[in-house]
């Protein structure tokens, strides 16, 4: 047992759903790092596998793992947010069940922004992993780091970089004012964007963070952008969604928001005016609308543009 989790300076939060493939080396990994005053959440979303049991091993085993089940399934993202609201550490950083991280990671981000009080949030080099937890492919970006707040936000807004950097160390204090994920496609890059908005982020040269690829992962189980919104709320087959315009108006909703002068508001204003043409996203943005009002004149205000029918049983929701 240890005595720290009393009063911890690190919450990891860990969302998982019918994770038992992996669940126990993405645990031991956690409990493993050279930094121990942490707590662990692990929240499960109604798992239907062997989840519960080997979270409720681990929590009776140590007691900086703290266990909560979900009645229902509550979405991927509702999830992640979930463990947030339980955490009590000064930072906070998300962890998947499928991942692995370096022995140092908690250690080398503490340390970065202990000595950085106007970092929001620390990150680190990935390298990406296969079913069997081979290497593959390598990631070293260095985003969000300069001093303005406006090429934070752009760069981050951007497709320069797949939001690894969900997975860094993040401030609490920060975290607890951006509203956290919302329920759309890619909102994790809208969420990063708004981060930057409120600091800049510290990057630390180093391997900290292998992330798992695999085929029952949940950009693999939905692969399409209009897909994805089922993991986020399976509701979404019944119900008429706008993925693009959801991530606009809040884009906009985020720039509003910020604690930037109004001159960096005006520059990402004027950024989301090049974004709507950037991968031809008015394409998209279109497309949102006549789907919906195809469906609206189908089926009335309860239809929904065609989803798939059927799910693996181990889609990943977290």
């Amino acid at each position: 047992m240890d005595q720290t989790a009393s009063s911890p300076l690190v919450s990891i939060g860990l969302a998982v759903y019918n994770g038992e493939d992996y669940l126990e080396e993405a645990i031991d990994s956690i409990l493993s790092q050279t930094y121990r005053n942490f707590e662990l959440i692990i929240s499960d979303n109604a798992s239907t596998d062997r989840t519960a049991q080997i979270c409720r091993r681990y929590a009776a085993a140590d007691s900086r793992v703290r266990y909560y089940r979900n009645v229902t399934n509550i979405g991927g993202a509702n999830n992640e947010n979930l463990t947030f609201k339980y955490a009590r550490g000064k930072y906070f950083r998300w962890a998947a069940h499928d991942d692995v991280l370096a022995l140092t990671l908690l250690e080398r981000c503490v340390a970065a922004l202990e000595a950085d009080p106007g970092a929001v949030l620390c990150f680190f080099d990935v390298v990406a992993i296969n079913a069997k937890g081979q290497p593959w492919r390598s990631f070293s970006q260095r985003l969000a780091l300069s001093q303005d707040p406006a090429l934070r936000f752009r760069e981050m807004a951007s497709l320069s970089h797949r939001c690894e950097a969900t997975y860094g160390l993040i401030r609490s204090s920060t975290l607890r004012v951006t509203g956290l994920q919302r329920n759309y496609t890619d909102s994790d890059r809208t969420f990063l964007a708004n981060l930057a908005l409120h600091g800049h982020f510290v990057h630390v040269p180093e391997v900290l963070f292998y992330q798992r690829h695999h085929e029952e992962m949940s950009t693999a189980v939905f692969p399409e952008w209009r897909q994805r919104m089922l993991w986020f709320d399976e509701r979404n087959r019944e119900r008429i969604t706008l993925p693009y315009w959801s991530q606009l108006l809040h884009y906009m909703e985020v720039i509003t928001r910020a604690p930037v002068a109004l001159q960096v508001k005006l520059e990402c204003y004027a950024y989301m005016a090049q974004w709507v043409t950037e991968e031809r996203r008015w394409r998209k943005l279109g497309k949102d609308l006549v789907l919906a009002g195809t469906a609206l004149l189908r089926k009335g205000a309860q239809a929904l543009p065609i989803l798939p029918r059927k799910l693996s049983r181990k889609a990943h929701y977290q």
